[in-house]
């Protein structure tokens, strides 16, 4: 099964094509041992495109993470695939609509800056506030969940928590080495309130345009960046009033550019690197 590798700011994803995966039952096993680090080819993810089955858009994406789980959505992980498909010569003009399990994103063409090599911008659909659609357990409903005090190994911390694409739970910080972020991401992921469980974001606040983080991702762990994650942090700045609507999100693999628009979309440009291709040899029939 031939597969290329590409990574955004250091997030790093196999992309196959559908057609490959053809005799394979178990997606999420073939995730598990594609990415293993050590047995594997090792990645934060797969991505698996296709064409798409909806007129309304172009090709189709699949994520799955490193545990074997399928993610609703993942910002480097989906524009990995847009890379693989421009790269592969499956699609050329500055457009594309790509069919994610939480609806259709538009991907624009920003620059190419050598052939495996892009900048993108992606509208990555609309923040959900209320505690029902992230999910998250709450004693009583809510419309925003914004400073509300969850009890973490013996610890309360005021969380700000959203559903962009995936369900975030954000953390201000002001000092990331003061905190044990690490052990704190790792039990919020599986946290009993968050019952699809949740990705976890570390803010700490430069200024108004300018913020830095620390992700923990369910189902994959400590990552160097993370676009959902980035938008949702981006977001719960600006609802807290920590952050303007557009803003630079500086985070261990890079910088990105959010915005939140007047209608609602939330746009992230970012840029997307080829790695290397490969040819996985493993079993896969599972």
């Amino acid at each position: 099964m031939q597969f290329i590798k590409f990574h955004g700011f250091g997030n790093d994803y196999i992309v196959f094509e559908a057609s490959q995966l053809a005799g394979v039952e178990a997606l999420g096993e073939l995730a598990r041992r594609v990415c293993d680090r050590h047995y594997g080819a090792g990645a934060d993810g797969i991505a698996i495109v296709n064409r798409a089955e909806d007129k309304s858009a172009d090709f189709s994406v699949r994520i799955f993470n490193p545990d074997g789980s399928e993610a609703g959505l993942s910002g480097n992980g989906t524009r990995s695939a847009a890379a693989y498909l421009y790269y592969r010569k499956l699609w050329s003009a500055d457009e594309l609509r790509l069919q994610t399990r939480t609806g259709i994103k538009l991907y624009r063409l920003r620059e190419r800056i050598a052939d495996g090599h892009y900048w993108f911008e992606a509208e990555l659909g609309q923040p959900r506030f209320d505690s029902a659609s992230i999910p998250i357990l709450t004693d009583e409903a809510q419309e925003r969940v914004i400073d509300y005090p969850l009890n973490v190994e013996g610890e309360t911390l005021p969380v700000t928590a959203l559903l962009m694409g995936n369900p975030h739970c954000c953390i201000f910080v002001e000092d990331f080495d003061a905190l044990d972020w690490r052990r704190i991401g790792r039990a919020l992921q599986s946290h009993e309130r968050f019952p699809e469980r949740v990705n976890v974001v570390f803010i700490r606040t430069e200024d108004r345009k300018n913020i830095e983080l620390r992700i923990w991702e369910r189902g994959v762990g400590e990552t160097f960046s993370s676009g959902t994650g980035a938008c949702a942090a981006s977001v719960a700045s600006m609802i807290n009033d920590r952050a303007e609507r557009r803003i630079k999100v500086q985070m261990p693999g890079g910088s990105i550019e959010v915005e939140w628009r007047a209608d609602n979309e939330v746009v992230m440009t970012g840029r997307a690197d080829i790695v290397y291709s490969g040819e996985w040899l493993g079993d896969f029939g599972f």
